[in-house]
């Protein structure tokens, strides 16, 4: 069983990446944490977690000896996961291109992993009565880039994330519920519309994302499905952080009868969200040049990577690219 030392709190983990971000300590946290979740980040990909060590190996940071132990579970039912994770002891695991790098760094030590990927009703994609493209929440990028044709910038957002390892692996449901503020999908679902289903109820998009790392989730709920209606045009445009391939800024825009909607991922220090003024702007004229002069309010991210002007600069140019492509 998993040593109960070193547990991280949600709220930690996230006050500890937001650190990150920022590259400065920031609620007394050590040096060496914010150094672990580095770790974490440059280690996202499936080919070097396989290139390191078996992935259900866990090593404590420059104790290359010392491993804990841990059980896995692998349900074969929805209402099976969701027994099982009612163990506060236990943890949802998908493709674990999050979840694995942090048990290794000891961000995390849960003394169970309850598998979703095993779910056969979980699995897959179909279409809804009324059109919408509805994923299983443990199908994987792979085969959402292979299988949404339906729905074109979808199953091409799909084919952009990570590396081939990395898209074999990680599932849609995995990256809603951790809501990385640099993951693609949070700016599909959110421009779309789309609506999570979980083992309990049905959210909506504008409900589910509520910070960087933070969503409506309750303790052990499970996305089940994701429901994605189909815009009558649309397209995701991303500047690709080259090293870890998240998005630095990444722009979905769709349109609908209703008019359009822009999400924004990669970008905020709140997570994903809507730019409001554009897609005012854009439902009067859907084209580049109307958001010219749009204004763009928030907090934007700055770090090594780019600084927060130069982020509100892309995304105004990833808009742009997104709505002449769409």
């Amino acid at each position: 069983m998993a040593r109960a030392v070193g547990r991280e709190t949600r709220a930690d983990l996230r006050n500890i990446c937001h650190a990150w971000l920022h590259g400065l300590p920031r609620s007394g946290l050590a040096q060496a944490r914010l150094s672990s979740i580095i770790g974490v980040r440059r280690r996202l990909t499936a080919k070097a977690l396989h290139r390191q060590v078996h992935p259900f190996t866990i090593f404590l940071p420059n104790e290359s000896d010392a491993m804990y132990q841990f059980e896995i579970e692998r349900p074969k039912t929805i209402a099976q996961a969701v027994a099982a994770l009612a163990d506060e002891d236990a943890q949802a695991l998908g493709g674990g291109q999050t979840l694995i790098p942090t048990l290794k760094q000891r961000l995390a030590m849960p003394d169970r992993l309850i598998s979703v990927t095993a779910i056969p009703e979980m699995q897959g994609i179909c279409s809804g009565a009324d059109g919408a493209v509805c994923i299983g929440g443990a199908t994987t990028h792979h085969d959402v880039a292979r299988g949404a044709g339906v729905f074109p910038a979808l199953a091409a957002l799909a084919g952009q994330i990570g590396d081939p390892a990395v898209r074999h692996r990680g599932t849609i449901g995995g990256s809603l519920a951790n809501n990385d503020p640099s993951a693609c999908y949070p700016a599909a679902v959110l421009a779309t519309g789309a609506t999570i289903v979980t083992n309990a109820r049905e959210i909506v998009a504008d409900d589910f994302f509520q910070g960087m790392f933070t969503t409506a989730l309750d303790a052990g709920e499970i996305i089940t499905e994701v429901r994605f209606p189909v815009p009558r045009a649309a397209a995701y445009v991303k500047f690709r952080q080259p090293a870890s391939r998240f998005a630095l800024v990444g722009v979905f825009v769709t349109r609908f009868q209703a008019g359009v909607r822009v999400a924004v991922t990669g970008a905020s220090e709140d997570g994903v969200f809507r730019w409001h003024a554009a897609e005012t702007a854009l439902t009067a004229d859907f084209s580049a040049g109307a958001i010219k002069d749009t204004a763009l309010t928030g907090d934007m991210i700055s770090d090594i990577h780019g600084s927060g002007d130069y982020r509100a600069h892309l995304v105004r140019v990833m808009t742009g690219r997104a709505v002449a492509a769409a």
